[in-house]
């Protein structure tokens, strides 16, 4: 694992668990989960390298139909 991030989603209404389904099938997501508040689904992804991180969200996880914004987090090991 080189790096890992958690990617914040927001979704159209009512698509949120379908997002959730559709993200967890692309490699390099960990886990993808519906949740309340401000996001309404959360993703946890690994890559080797930032680059690769990049293209699963712009290239895969944006791509998906319903969802409406996403916010990329990076993992730091302080």
């Amino acid at each position: 694992m080189g790096v890992r991030a958690y990617v914040l989603i927001q979704t159209e209404v009512g698509k949120a668990a379908t997002v959730a389904t559709k993200v967890a099938e692309i490699p390099g997501v960990v886990q993808a989960e519906d949740v309340t508040g401000p996001y309404d689904v959360i993703v946890q992804a690994e890559a080797e390298t930032v680059d690769d991180l990049g293209k699963i969200v712009v290239s895969r996880v944006q791509l998906i139909e319903g969802i409406t914004r996403t916010l990329t987090c990076p993992v730091v090991n302080l």
